[in-house]
């Protein structure tokens, strides 16, 4: 089908639709390393219409999909337990951890994404019981003074908040990335940000991704000369990183890959094989003491 079929993914809010798709077909395997029951509800038909356009980097796709939900499911329960008392998780799409995690019920949790997507979140979870309390709020994060105004006034009474934007930083600008990386630290409560990671060796393959007909309606924006010192000079440090070959070997699932892929790898020496294993992943930034704008 074309990609101005109704397969395609037609803009950015179609992704959230195309990744949880994946996290509910691992739902229903047996030796499933994550649960998400209600990703069947969100996706409908839609999602697997979308994921089989992706014939040949499906399967990494959903992979990475998995990895990516461990390490931040991972980071939330780490965050909790040194006193995070909010999350707000911007861009949150069809995001359920709200409902599938064993979360405090006093814990607020803040969703904001386009109108659209939280008018359908709502009607579709509506019978559903979020375990902490829930929030939404349907706003267009790429407007500056909505989003600042937004971002100045969420969860007034907290006093740790952690930020997720997961899947949401590729898809923007370096400029726009800057404006939000210098609005969550203008909000002094804002203590831990979780981000992708890609190395800049992966650059190459991520570009090749993004220029796929697939991608055509929302394609890859943000490549910056050097990942870790952009978010570095913005006033945000590593405090973590976990990379998706690491939950891959602690759940026995080796990214699947050509059988050309795994011939080179193996004559590979030990050095390129880690550097390799170590393209992608999510970043857990915290607070530094300066920034630079």
């Amino acid at each position: 089908m074309s990609p101005s079929g109704a397969s395609a993914i037609r803009d950015v809010s179609d992704t959230a639709i195309w990744v949880a798709y994946y996290r509910a077909v691992e739902t229903d395997r047996p030796d499933a390393i994550i649960r998400d029951p209600l990703a069947k509800v969100l996706v409908g038909e839609r999602g697997a219409a979308i994921a089989s356009t992706f014939t040949r980097t499906g399967q990494y796709t959903a992979w990475s999909v998995i990895a990516r939900t461990v390490i931040i499911d991972d980071y939330i329960q780490d965050a909790l337990k040194e006193g995070v008392d909010a999350v707000v998780n911007l861009g949150a799409g069809l995001d359920t951890r709200p409902y599938r995690m064993d979360l405090p019920a006093s814990l607020t949790w803040i969703e904001a994404d386009f109108p659209h997507m939280v008018q359908f979140k709502e009607e579709s979870l509506r019978d559903q019981v979020p375990r902490c309390q829930l929030q939404r709020v349907g706003l267009d994060l790429s407007n500056n003074e909505v989003r600042r105004e937004f971002l100045a006034t969420v969860a007034p009474d907290a006093k740790r908040i952690l930020v997720l934007t997961e899947g949401v930083i590729p898809y923007l600008t370096e400029d726009q990335v800057s404006e939000l990386a210098h609005d969550l630290r203008a909000r002094p409560q804002v203590a831990l940000w979780v981000v992708e990671y890609f190395s800049e060796v992966s650059y190459r393959y991520m570009k090749r991704f993004a220029n796929t007909r697939q991608l055509a309606n929302a394609p890859f924006q943000f490549f910056p000369a050097n990942w870790m010192g952009f978010f570095g000079e913005r006033g945000w440090q590593q405090k973590e990183i976990h990379f998706f070959g690491e939950i891959g070997r602690r759940f026995g699932r080796t990214p699947p890959m050509p059988w050309i892929a795994r011939l080179v790898m193996a004559v590979m020496s030990k050095q390129r094989v880690e550097q390799m294993q170590r393209l992608s992943g999510y970043l857990l930034l915290s607070r530094s003491d300066s920034a630079a704008r």
